[in-house]
């Protein structure tokens, strides 16, 4: 579970189903289905399917870095 504070995005399932968490809103995307996470939304992106997923990701904002990221939940034990 992340959030950016100075960028929102635009994601498109390419493959797969993908569960997309937006805030405490829980929704299954298919393939050639999307969803625009707004600036500041709470978001995950999970694949509990055995097919691959494929996903594609925009960016739109004034500060496109990858450390604006705010980590609230990570299974990876990133910083």
């Amino acid at each position: 579970m992340q959030s950016h504070q100075h960028r929102s995005e635009h994601w498109i399932i390419v493959r797969g189903i993908a569960e997309v968490t937006i805030n405490d809103d829980i929704k299954l995307l298919n393939s050639n289905e999307n969803i625009f996470i707004p600036c500041k939304a709470k978001h995950r992106l999970a694949n509990y399917q055995s097919e691959d997923l494929v996903v594609i990701e925009v960016w739109y904002g004034d500060n496109l870095n990858e450390d604006d990221i705010v980590r609230y939940e990570d299974i990876y034990d990133r910083k």
